[in-house]
């Protein structure tokens, strides 16, 4: 069955990004840190070698570059890219982009998003393998929330009645799942980087 990762992105813009980080460390160095996590990512999705699909948060205006907003997003080279739907959850921007990847032909689809500098390509590569034995397979982040969900068809419930951005969204994921009667497979827990603590934490481990 076909593969396909969707990524969940910014376009790194001062005072647009990782504003939780920024009430710690000043909007400077949390551009700089999402600037490298956002490196992070895309030599994961590199290194993974499945096709993929950005999806920003906002339309762009121009890259960094000086580029039409058309242009190819230069943290992304070679990689498609769509705007997210104005939708006011998190949860319905990400069932349109797993509807969309369904629809274009997909049978496995896998969203991540740019917060987590422990994502490898291993672990993509995994997720995709997962999914040939199991219905969801998710990376739980250390917050309560999760880094990675991977599905073989939409259910729109994993995406409702979600307290997004809280430490119950792997919770009441898993308790969807457990309803839905889905073959789950975990990943590895791994830590997010959303405040100045995490960000210590990272730099402590690297």
């Amino acid at each position: 069955m076909l593969e396909h990762l969707l990524i969940f992105a910014r376009e790194p813009i001062l005072g647009r990004v990782k504003t939780r980080l920024a009430a710690d460390i000043g909007p400077e160095a949390a551009l700089a840190t999402y600037r490298e996590l956002l490196a992070v990512t895309a030599a994961a999705v590199r290194a993974a070698q499945v096709p993929a699909t950005v999806w920003l948060a906002e339309a762009p205006a121009t890259t960094a570059l000086g580029l039409p907003a058309s242009a190819a997003r230069p943290e992304w080279p070679g990689l498609p890219w769509r705007v997210q739907p104005p939708a006011g959850l998190l949860g319905e921007r990400m069932a349109h982009a797993f509807a969309e990847a369904f629809a274009s032909g997909a049978g496995h689809v896998v969203i991540i998003g740019t917060d987590c500098p422990g994502l490898t390509a291993d672990l993509l590569r995994q997720a995709f393998a997962q999914l040939a034995t199991h219905d969801l397979v998710v990376g739980p982040a250390t917050d309560g929330g999760y880094y990675l969900l991977g599905v073989n068809e939409l259910h729109a419930s994993l995406f409702a009645n979600k307290q997004w951005s809280t430490d119950t969204v792997l919770a009441t994921t898993l308790a969807d799942a457990e309803h839905l009667g889905l073959r789950v497979a975990q990943l590895p827990t791994l830590a997010d980087v959303d405040s100045g603590a995490d960000l210590a934490a990272w730099r402590a481990g690297r």
